[in-house]
Order: structure tokens, then C-alpha cells, then sequence
């Protein structure tokens, strides 16, 4: 494990995602996600290209989605995962909450925040 992908909580989360690249959709499922990217499973029968960014939405409710874009960093038979390149103000506030939700920590609000603004 790198220095950087353990510098950012990793939480597990039960949802749907898609991931979209060239026109074309998938449908996975979360398996963990952090403000640095997203583990999702292996779709069936998937052709991403790895030097090329996808879209992955992501569906909390009717009205609230978090959409990245990513880049395909690992592949294999069982999972996926994406850096995430760029998020909207609103998808990253969402997707902080999440985080925080999902830990243990009761200071997790203070190092997710830490997390968006320590310079890399």
C-alpha cells in the first residue's frame, strides 16, 4: 500500500454506481470509496481504457448524486479502482459526509477535512 492511498480514510459502503467512458455505461457496485478515489466490483463484459477518464455516478437518492471523474488505476477479476481526478463542490460534500458517517472515529469530521486540504 502507497504512503498517498493510506493518507485517505477508505470506508466500506453499500451502493450502486456507474461507471461511463466513451458513451458507454456500466453498472457496479461500491465497494469502498475514499476522497481519493473509489474500489468498485468488476462489471461483466466491461472495455475501459485506463488513459482515458471515466464518469462514475453514483445515486443516494432521487434528488442527491455524487459524480467523479476518475481514471482507472487497477483492474482485476473481482475489482476496479479509480483516482479520482476532479468532483464538483457539492458531489465532495456529500461524499465527506458519507465518510464521516462511516467511521468509528469521533474525530473523523477533523481528518477528512484535513484530508481535502493538505496539499499533495
Amino acid at each position: 500500500m502507497t504512503e498517498e492511498r493510506r493518507r485517505y480514510t477508505r470506508v466500506d459502503f453499500d451502493a450502486e454506481a456507474a461507471i461511463s467512458q466513451g458513451g458507454v455505461s456500466y453498472p457496479s457496485k461500491i465497494v469502498d470509496v475514499s476522497l481519493n478515489g473509489i474500489l468498485l466490483d468488476t462489471p461483466d463484459h466491461y472495455e475501459l481504457r485506463a488513459d482515458t477518464p471515466a464518469d462514475i455516478f453514483i445515486r443516494l437518492s432521487d434528488e442527491t448524486n455524487i459524480h467523479m471523474r476518475a481514471t482507472l488505476v487497477h483492474s482485476g477479476t473481482h475489482v476496479l479502482g479509480f483516482h479520482c481526478d476532479s468532483i464538483d463542490m457539492e458531489s465532495i460534500t456529500h461524499l465527506r459526509r458519507i465518510i464521516e458517517l462511516n467511521m468509528d472515529d469521533p474525530h473523523a469530521s477533523e481528518r477528512v477535512l484535513a484530508e481535502l486540504i493538505t496539499p499533495r
